[in-house]
């Protein structure tokens, strides 16, 4: 089975709004696997063929080569007829804020062609750029300068409150609202309404979803045991259980045993760049 999985870390310009670059390459007649729960995502797909997703609510989506996924709290089911090539980055509160703009929580488990959003001839000329590109610096050059011309915003005044919220989610297993609430001076409705909206889910919500992953993570590439992964937060091993198959598909034994293959290439890589990105990015 050829499954090629291999990350860019964007340039400066660009490091407050794309997560990660990845180019994905599946050699096979048919490819299906779990992805976790993550940030928004904007995929072009390379080889033709499109895509079909199923959501944690159970909602059943295809599209285009050229879309967009939505964030996610939940892990969902990526199908797709082979061979698959695709080229993707993962978009921060920021940078969803700067390039799709609206309300990130009425995209939730949701995914658009890119074309409604930005045109098809845009969407087209946009894969026909990166594919062109040899190798997987280059084809991260062609997207970065491609979404810096889809940018409607930089939104740079958006940014403190990302970070906040970043830092909030990073420094605790189990954050306490209240701590967000005082470090960023606004009203517990203020913070909940701005989550929401460049998030797509509200603190308690996403402290969730980033307390799975970072055990998950730490399961997988860490090597840590049951007990330790307990202690990261959790009140006892059916809770951990519960959390981490719902962000990431699979129960914490699974994770160490049996893991898919996408998910052991997304953490491994991911992990090895831990101290070149922010820790909600590698340690997650």
């Amino acid at each position: 089975m050829s499954i090629q999985l291999d990350y860019a870390v964007p340039g400066p310009a660009l490091s407050d709004y794309v997560t990660l670059f990845y180019w994905f390459r599946a050699d096979i007649p048919y490819f299906e696997d779990v992805e976790r729960a993550d940030h928004a995502q904007i995929r072009f797909r390379l080889t033709s063929g499109g895509a079909t997703y199923r959501f944690v609510d159970g909602n059943d989506q295809s599209v285009s080569d050229a879309h967009l996924v939505g964030p996610t709290t939940g892990a969902f089911r990526a199908q797709a007829a082979g061979p698959v090539h695709v080229f993707g980055a993962g978009l921060t509160p920021a940078g969803w804020a700067a390039i799709v703009g609206g309300d990130a929580s009425t995209m939730i488990n949701r995914a658009l062609d890119l074309s409604d959003l930005f045109g098809q001839a845009a969407a087209d000329e946009a894969i026909r750029q990166i594919d062109a590109a040899p190798d997987l610096a280059a084809k991260a050059a062609r997207c970065e300068a491609i979404l810096g011309r889809l940018m409607r915003s930089r939104r740079d005044r958006l940014l403190g409150f990302v970070r906040q919220v970043d830092g909030w989610l990073c420094a605790d297993s189990s954050p306490a609202v209240e701590m967000l609430v005082r470090a960023t001076g606004l009203s517990r409705r203020q913070v909940e309404r701005k989550c929401r909206a460049l998030y797509g889910a509200p603190p308690k919500l996403l402290a969730r979803k980033y307390r799975a992953l970072r055990a998950a993570v730490a399961l997988l590439a860490e090597g840590v045991s049951i007990d330790e992964a307990i202690g990261m937060g959790f009140y006892d091993q059916p809770h951990m259980n519960r959390e981490i198959k719902q962000f990431t598909g699979y129960t914490p034994g699974q994770m160490r045993s049996e893991p898919g293959l996408l998910a052991q290439l997304t953490i491994a890589q991911r992990y090895a760049l831990g101290g070149q990105v922010h820790p909600i990015i590698s340690d997650t």
